[in-house]
């Protein structure tokens, strides 16, 4: 295509959304809204997925020794745990830590239980290299030598990774409606823009332009609402997101879970909300140009 024609399809753009003032506006702001939507579920679904993840890495096997074993048969136990498939790591943590680990918790009181007083067991912390596999190596644990208890979490883990599974996937889904109503609602805008140049369109196949000629300025149309119409939300997510990242943090100090960083996470979902809606504005743009090219 050479740049005459390039700079014409360009002009004849902007001369289009000037003209159709309040429907172009009409278009921005269906592409705005419905962006804001899109973009506010995919920072949710993904921090929901971050935190998801971050809760699941913390499920571990905690394997409890049996009071009688020996230092040597402690070894053994942790060389057996450590064969098990899907094993990653094998840590050991001693009566004395896990009291320490209670008192932090439940308070001062259970200073009371100290040396041969100590109720607790000794414990290996096994971690998985997938958390579905948690429940598995959990029965496997069970079946070894010198092993008193094991304790994951059982149905209240399975039930975890089960419904952070459909949370996945519901927020998959609502995002790929809101993509398609923002289609949608573009084409159904720009249709009407099209239909009040209907005759011109008309005339132009008669006089022997082809479709390519005549749809490239409502392609780029398109895109240029779409461009706008994401820039408004991208603002307006970012301003939201920091406020909301710092609310968060307050809440998360101090334990294991964090909510993903606004840089870089902000420049991605921002360029990939700026890359939907280029791409919804064309193809909104395409659909309702396809019919008035039948002459």
């Amino acid at each position: 295509m050479k740049f005459r024609t390039i700079k014409r399809h360009l002009i004849e753009s902007l001369k289009s959304l000037k003209r159709n003032g309040w429907m172009s506006i009409a278009a921005i702001s269906a592409v705005a809204v419905t962006l804001l939507l899109v973009g506010s579920f995919i920072a949710m679904l993904m921090n929901v997925n971050k935190l998801a993840t971050d809760i699941e890495n913390d499920v571990s096997v905690r394997v409890y020794i049996d009071l009688a074993a020996d230092e040597g048969q402690q070894e053994q136990l942790e060389k057996d745990l450590a064969a098990i498939d899907h094993v990653d790591t094998v840590e050991f943590s001693s009566r004395e830590d896990e009291l320490k680990q209670v008192v932090g918790s439940y308070g001062n009181e259970f200073n009371l239980f100290q040396g041969d007083d100590n109720p607790l067991y000794d414990v290996y912390i096994v971690n998985t290299d997938t958390p579905e596999h948690t429940s598995i190596v959990a029965k496997q644990s069970e079946a070894l030598d010198y092993v008193a208890k094991v304790n994951y979490g059982g149905a209240t883990a399975d039930n975890l990774f089960k419904t952070m599974k459909t949370v996945r996937n519901v927020g998959a889904v609502i995002i790929i409606a809101l993509v398609l109503t923002a289609v949608f609602l573009i084409s159904n805008t720009i249709r009407i823009t099209i239909m009040s140049r209907r005759t011109e369109i008309e005339i132009m196949k008669l006089v022997g332009a082809t479709n390519w000629f005549i749809r490239w300025p409502f392609l780029i149309e398109g895109a240029m609402i779409g461009l706008i119409g994401s820039l408004i939300p991208t603002a307006l997510l970012s301003f939201i997101y920091v406020a909301a990242y710092d609310l968060g943090t307050q809440y998360l100090t101090g334990t294991y879970f964090a909510l993903l960083t606004p840089v870089p996470f902000l420049y991605q979902i921002g360029g990939l909300m700026i890359a939907i809606g280029v791409l919804i504005g064309s193809i909104g743009s395409s659909i309702s140009i396809r019919r008035f090219l039948k002459v």
